[in-house]
């Protein structure tokens, strides 16, 4: 009997119904909250895929539109008087250059990483208070 009727006054009824109740009445919420945080995320996730696959067209797309914009170019060299091949072999030292750059900066990034130095700080100096029991005179603890 742990659901409240409509002619029935919760007044009347004893503490272990009552608490039956809230008991019930507190896991339905939950179960709602549950199956709506589940609609909800279902429908964010069919919005991420699909970004995701607009996006990965988008990439896509970008690196054809570089390929014929480099094809131009090789060409507009051509059309300057430059043979074919050094044309293109320019065009291809230019994004030599750019990718070289771009190693070179990612490179001086990555040695910039200080892998979490406090954290290994405050480790080493729980270890050393362990194994010290913060006494001096007691002795260390073996590892």
């Amino acid at each position: 009997m742990s659901e409240a009727l409509p002619g029935e006054r919760i007044e009347d009824k004893s503490l272990g119904d009552l608490v039956a109740l809230a008991s019930s009445n507190i896991s339905g919420l939950v179960r709602a909250e549950m199956e709506l945080a589940k609609l909800e995320l279902k429908n964010d996730a069919k919005k991420a895929a699909l970004g995701g696959v607009m996006f990965a067209i988008a990439g896509l797309i970008g690196g054809l539109i570089v390929i014929l914009l480099s094809i131009a170019l090789a060409y507009g060299l051509v059309a300057c008087g430059i043979w074919h091949w050094a044309a293109f072999l320019i065009v291809s030292g230019i994004y030599l250059l750019l990718a070289g750059g771009l190693i070179f900066l990612g490179y001086r990034r990555i040695r910039k990483i200080d892998g979490a130095k406090r954290t290994r700080k405050t480790l080493k100096d729980d270890f050393t208070a362990l194994r010290h029991r913060g006494d001096p005179d007691t002795p260390a603890l073996t590892e």
